[in-house]
């Protein structure tokens, strides 16, 4: 009696839905904050950032192939939304169950393109894995047919390369933190890590206060997840469902513990190619599993599209050798990618973990003098930071607010670090409408601010049932900015420096 061989037509369906559902997220995030962040009169403008790209490279063409996108053709706030938008549609008729490869390579090419001119708010690991992924999803489905279960099947070999990317993301992340923090040798780093993630969840106190033993077996289960799990999802065996149930399992533990953005929605997707429809039909509808059964029945190979796999298959091959390199150097990299486009990267998360929570916290003041007694000032909150210690953490992800993200790793450093935090602040002083769609309150409806300043914060989570009923305690640490008016001398030649402010002539659009 032979076994039954596998088949991949419910794997490719739930495959799809996730990621349809990833990439839906991720335009919407893109579509409803780009403008403000790299717009025109964005915090970092992407006009001005490809001008100074052309500079370095010598001609625009040298600036695309370093960094290909779509917007060295044309460059507006119009097109930011356009292309934002476009990609979300595109991701619902996936979401929809309508994908086939010129789809694919669409949402693929608009994610592509935004990704560089995000700049530092697109500067995560997640967001080159979207990419990565993406590409494979081109050649996961027919190049024209966009029914959920095609005549062509899910091709074998891109199931595996699914499998590959898997086992490079886990392996770097959990390397990475081997070679890293001590905390997660000694088995203590989730001790801080609840409370020191970017952005925590409702859950995350509950995590934060659980017995330590519990914290020690959390460190000990991820590094069996991240190290040996990949091992067994790269075998044809039925180990790899095991493999796939144990990463699906640690994703849905980081999902329900923290904002992490998409990230763990997105690694979903390569883990479901751990799993067959032999497995996956147990588990499916009924009317899915006659579906998948019909088509399997009527499924007609296609050599183009076997010829097409073939070279990505060589493609990745190649483009893996940087990687596989980094991933055994002492110094490795994490969340790198080796060519212009981001094909066959390098991951990791986490390689350090914080022990203490520093937030930054902006005021305003429409007081004459900031140093008036009667200076009355108040705080602007953001959709999903730590600000006010009696808000309860939200619930975000996979949507991702970037100013947030961005404003953690500002509270790790300086504002010559992190320049754009007193464009931030130069926005703040005139209400800027864009700004302000990017927080979650307005503290001057009638009028701007006279100053604003930014103080720094320590933030520890409170009693889980706080007498007082806050979800934070914050003291504070001292100023992280001075306060600031519109004609300060030194807000006006800080911003000149970086071609902000008013005085700057205004580029050509």
């Amino acid at each position: 009696m032979t076994a039954e061989r596998p088949t991949y037509w419910l794997t490719r369906f739930a495959i799809l839905r996730v990621l349809g559902i990833v990439y839906a997220f991720a335009f919407l995030a893109a579509a409803r904050q780009l403008v403000p962040l790299v717009g025109h009169d964005g915090l970092l403008p992407a006009d001005r950032y490809l001008t100074a790209v052309v500079s370095a490279t010598g001609s625009r063409w040298d600036g695309f192939l370093r960094m290909p996108s779509l917007f060295w053709i044309h460059l507006s706030d119009g097109t930011l939304r356009a292309i934002a938008w476009t990609g979300f549609a595109g991701a619902l008729l996936v979401v929809a169950g309508l994908a086939n490869g010129v789809l694919m390579a669409i949402l693929w090419m608009l994610y592509t393109s935004i990704v560089p001119v995000g700049q530092e708010w697109y500067g995560y690991g997640w967001e080159i894995q979207l990419v990565e992924t993406g590409f494979l999803a081109i050649f996961f489905v027919p190049a024209l047919d966009p029914r959920p279960f095609p005549k062509r099947p899910a091709p074998v070999v891109v199931i595996w390369l699914f499998r590959w990317l898997i086992a490079r993301i886990m392996w770097g992340a959990g390397l990475i933190k081997l070679r890293g923090d001590a905390c997660w040798r000694e088995l203590t780093c989730l001790d801080w890590h609840y409370e020191t993630q970017p952005i925590p969840n409702p859950l995350s106190p509950l995590f934060h206060f659980a017995p330590r033993w519990t914290h020690r077996a959390g460190v000990f289960v991820n590094h069996v997840t991240e190290l040996a799990a990949p091992l067994f999802a790269l075998t044809p065996t039925r180990l790899a469902w095991a493999a796939g149930a144990l990463m699906l399992f640690f994703q849905g533990l980081l999902i329900l513990s923290g904002n992490l953005s998409f990230l763990n929605w997105l690694t979903i997707v390569p883990i479901l190619a751990c799993f067959d429809d032999r497995l996956l039909r147990r588990f499916v509808p009924a009317r899915l599993a006659v579906r998948a059964a019909r088509a399997e029945a009527a499924a007609v190979p296609s050599r183009a599209a076997s010829v097409a796999v073939a070279g990505l298959a060589v493609l990745v091959g190649v483009l893996s050798v940087p990687p596989v390199v980094n991933l055994l150097s002492a110094h490795q990299a994490m969340n790198t990618s080796f060519t212009s486009l981001p094909l066959v990267n390098t991951y990791g998360a986490f390689g350090s973990v914080g022990r203490e929570r520093y937030e930054i916290v902006f005021e305003g003041t429409a007081a004459a003098s900031a140093d008036a007694p009667e200076a009355e000032w108040r705080e602007y909150e953001f959709p999903a930071k730590p600000g006010n210690p009696s808000r309860r953490p939200p619930v975000v992800a996979p949507y991702q607010p970037r100013l947030d993200w961005a404003i953690w790793f500002a509270a790790m450093g300086t504002p010559q670090r992190y320049p754009w935090t007193v464009h931030l602040v130069w926005k703040l002083l005139h209400n800027d409408p864009g700004t302000l769609s990017l927080l979650a309150n307005d503290p001057f409806p009638g009028g701007p601010p006279r100053f604003i300043r930014a103080r720094f914060y320590r933030y520890r989570f409170a009693p889980l049932r706080d007498p007082a009923g806050r979800f934070w305690i914050r003291e504070p640490v001292g100023e992280w900015l001075p306060a600031l008016s519109k004609d300060d001398p030194r807000l006006l030649q800080f911003l000149a420096a970086y071609g902000w402010g008013p005085e700057v002539p205004e580029p050509s659009r």
